[in-house]
């Protein structure tokens, strides 16, 4: 079992070797005029067992295969990074991916949801950590705290396909496996909302390497020490996702525009449905929720990249799963798009049988791909005190 806690001298040594978060985007429409998000507006479902499709779109070096497993991400060296976008956004709504994690000390499989202004929703594994699977989220792109992130009881998720799901609203998100919730984040306990994800999401699929030669010494401490690439390759294997996007309870939306000056509120969001003639605000939409104005994190920067990033925080909330085997998974996200969010594909038989889930607080997480956030350093000083 990967251990949830580490050494007083990896803890010391991760925090001397983090860096700034470097959090970009295409385009912050709370910094500029953006161009519209194109809506999914339905649910749907892709089959990646039926081979390529158009609704993702890969990053630069991304090369996938395809088998009756499903989408095949594969690493071979430590600079692999295969990842996937999507090419429209969600705005709340239901994603549910099957995925059997890749395995490997030091090899990262990740499913995030992303926005425009860095609004983030996370599941993530590492591959030698065969019990657990680890949720995050962040809100604007801040990384200037530690408490967002939790693990979960999964069994085996390296050699079984499960079914992760994300259940976002206004309200809240939930947290999924095989149908089981495992952790609820609302939106008030979101600083007052301030930092609740709740604006329009692409979905995000990749795997990367934290345990090569060239990672931070603290990233692959995190990610379970070095990369024995002599038993490469290293592959996740993602079965199919089911995508349903709610459109701020908006029917036919096909796309969604930030109003000049946005302050990063859902309220500052106008859905379009059918032509460009049809518009809904979605300050009119019904919401228990209350909306909170947000303020532009520093930590945020505009920047162009087509690649995702990963999270990390740590939390303790408790939780059920279903699953069979023996399995591992933790996660961390160091806010940085220029790097490529890692996922890798494995293939096996899909099983499921129920275990209890339980959560406890991750005392470091890991940096996606090349950056370390400020969370990551406060995460492991506060790590130096509890050991």
């Amino acid at each position: 079992m990967f251990s949830k806690f580490v050494s007083t001298a990896a803890v010391v040594l991760a925090a001397g070797q983090l860096v700034s978060a470097q959090t970009t985007t295409d385009c912050n429409p709370m910094k500029k005029t953006c161009p519209a998000d194109p809506a999914v507006g339905t649910t749907t479902t892709i089959d990646f067992t039926k081979g390529e499709n158009d609704f993702f779109k890969a990053a630069d070096g991304t090369s996938l295969t395809y088998d009756d497993t499903g989408a095949l991400f594969t690493i071979n060296t430590e600079t692999d990074a295969p990842t996937i976008t999507s090419n429209k956004y969600i705005f709340f709504g239901k994603v549910d991916l099957e995925v059997q994690v890749a395995p490997g000390a030091g090899i990262v499989t990740s499913f995030v949801l992303q926005s425009d202004d860095l609004d983030e929703i996370d599941w993530e594994w590492i591959g030698s950590d065969t019990t657990q699977a680890q949720s995050d989220y962040f809100g604007k792109g801040d990384t200037t705290t530690y408490d967002r992130g939790a693990y979960h009881d999964v069994s085996d998720p390296q050699g079984s396909v499960y079914t992760y799901s994300v259940e976002w609203t206004k309200d809240h998100v939930l947290w999924l496996i095989n149908g089981n919730q495992v952790r609820e984040l609302k939106y008030a306990d979101a600083e007052n909302g301030s930092r609740f994800p709740q604006t329009p999401m692409q979905i995000k699929l990749g795997t990367w390497c934290a345990g090569g030669n060239d990672s931070a010494e603290g990233t692959r401490e995190w990610a379970g020490g070095y990369t024995d690439f002599s038993q490469a390759p290293f592959v996740a294997h993602y079965k199919s996702i089911t995508i349903q996007d709610y459109s701020d309870d908006v029917s036919g939306a096909t796309e969604y525009v930030w109003a000049d000056g946005s302050d990063g509120s859902y309220e500052s969001i106008t859905v379009v449905t059918g032509d460009s003639n049809d518009t809904s605000s979605s300050t009119t939409a019904t919401s228990t929720a209350k909306s909170t104005k947000t303020a532009t994190s520093d930590a945020t920067s505009t920047n162009t990249s087509d690649s995702s990033k990963t999270t990390l925080s740590t939390a303790t909330v408790s939780a059920t799963s279903t699953s069979t085997g023996s399995s591992s998974s933790a996660s961390g996200t160091a806010t940085n798009e220029d790097s490529e969010a890692g996922s890798s594909s494995n293939s096996s038989s899909s099983s499921t049988s129920s275990s209890t889930a339980a959560e406890t607080s991750p005392v470091t997480a890991g940096a996606f791909k090349v950056g370390f956030s400020g969370a990551a350093f406060g995460a492991c000083l506060l790590a130096a005190f509890m050991l």
